[in-house]
């Protein structure tokens, strides 16, 4: 074990693919720069030694910002439109709606207005609000548009997708503004009438999946995934670069133990997540659910030192993880709860184990994720090559003839997500799959 894990922590493979992703530029889903994203991640799998390094295409709804802004009295208040927000603008009287909760949009009526809402949630609120779920109270409610205000301090508004599977073009303008515009608008105009203006170049696009194998060739297969695209207002390091730069390095390590796997290893970098988990949702569609063993998606590694895995309640996965960390002496934790928002959903919600690994920041919310912050030098390369080193030894003991986890009903994973107050949030963005 010593000599792979050496040539791991030693090794400059993932962060140099690191390295070039963050410096092709914009790599938003259905753009040019996504697709060489794809292609140089193709072929850094195979030089890492994996096998069959392809790449498979699919159709997105591609759309391109322009420019964007607020409109309140006499000026024109800084803003980023967020993406598939529809090309228009909106007049209406300026309503904060504080966190944007759901029971402040209850009492609230916000028909024909210009809703801004904060990105985080309060200390005691028992569970995650998501962006999109703020977004369609909104839109429930009759608001004419949507402001969404950072809660991190740096004059950086943050971005993020609005829109569902069915109608990928949200339904109301959009944008985000920094913590300090946004206590502007409030301190000074909220209860008067401001503009929401966004332009927009909507259009037909296509991304695609990046797939490469290591291990023997059975009808099983393990999944190590991670996504390539990336919004593109800033370099996308942290989300998602590290977490391909890590597959890369898995890949390198992988191979150098290939005779170890008793399971074939399948190594994903999807496209066209950050716009609704596409590259996902269309792969998980096209494959026997039932012959993936577990999946590793890897989104939000490397931005600290300790790693998180939320396990969905498999309780193999979370025991696995532990003795990992254990074993080598490396911080871990675990989160049991269901995790909706990243690639391996669209497999974990039919039954199928996974984990999605991310690392902790001590951070609120995403922090610098899915703002201009989002920049390589956030990062350091002992956390890439420390954490490739647990996550290696993880798959290879996934990928063992002696590793066993059951699969979930998928009303018993249904049964969780309302356990967990998810469910309401994902019915009201057309995430929930299950029927009533």
């Amino acid at each position: 074990m010593a000599q792979w894990i050496g040539e791991t922590f030693i090794s400059d493979v993932g962060w140099n693919h690191l390295e070039t992703l963050v410096d092709i530029g914009d790599r938003m889903a259905g753009s040019e720069g996504e697709r060489e994203a794809a292609e140089r991640t193709r072929d850094a799998l195979a030089e890492a030694g994996a096998r069959d390094a392809r790449l498979e295409a699919f159709d997105v709804q591609g759309w391109t910002r322009g420019d964007s802004e607020i409109r309140a009295g006499d000026t024109a208040q800084e803003s980023i439109a967020l993406p598939r927000s529809p090309d228009a603008s909106a007049t209406g009287e300026l309503v904060d709606l504080g966190y944007g909760l759901p029971e402040d949009f209850e009492e609230t009526d916000v028909e024909g207005k210009v809703v801004m809402v904060a990105s985080n949630v309060p200390d005691y609120y028992d569970r995650f609000i998501h962006r999109r779920e703020k977004y369609y109270y909104a839109v429930e409610g009759g608001a004419a548009a949507f402001v969404f205000r950072n809660h991190v301090e740096g004059c950086l508004p943050p971005t993020g997708s609005v829109g569902t599977g069915e109608d990928p073009i949200g339904d109301v303008p959009a944008v985000g503004v920094s913590k300090e515009v946004g206590s502007r608008l409030s301190r000074r105009w909220e209860g008067e009438e401001v503009e929401v203006a966004v332009e927009a170049d909507i259009h037909e696009a296509t991304s695609q999946n990046v797939h490469a194998e290591l291990g023997p060739d059975t009808d099983e297969e393990v999944l190590v995934t991670s996504h390539v695209d990336a919004h593109d207002i800033a370099e996308g390091a942290m989300d998602n670069g590290a977490g391909t730069a890590m597959v890369v390095e898995m890949a390198k390590a992988l191979a150098a133990r290939e005779d170890e796997l008793d399971t074939r290893v399948h190594f994903v970098a999807y496209g066209a997540e950050e716009v609704g988990l596409v590259g996902s949702e269309v792969d998980a569609e096209s494959r026997d659910l039932d012959s993936i063993e577990a999946i590793v998606n890897n989104d939000g590694v490397v931005r600290g030192r300790t790693l998180s895995f939320f396990t969905h309640g498999f309780d193999a996965l979370e025991a696995a993880a532990e003795e990992v960390g254990d074993d080598l002496g490396h911080p871990v934790n675990t989160v049991p709860e269901q995790g909706p928002h990243s690639d391996h959903w669209p497999y974990v919600k039919w039954g199928v184990p996974g984990y999605h690994v991310m690392s902790e920041t001590g951070d609120e919310g995403r922090g610098w994720g899915h703002t201009y912050a989002d920049t390589l030098d956030k990062l350091e390369v002992r956390d890439l090559r420390e954490q490739a080193v647990l996550l290696t030894e993880l798959t290879v003991r996934l990928a063992s003839d002696d590793f066993e986890v059951a699969r979930k009903d998928p009303e018993e994973i249904a049964a969780a997500l309302e356990d967990e107050d998810q469910a309401e949030g994902m019915k009201i963005i057309g995430d929930w799959p299950y029927g009533e």
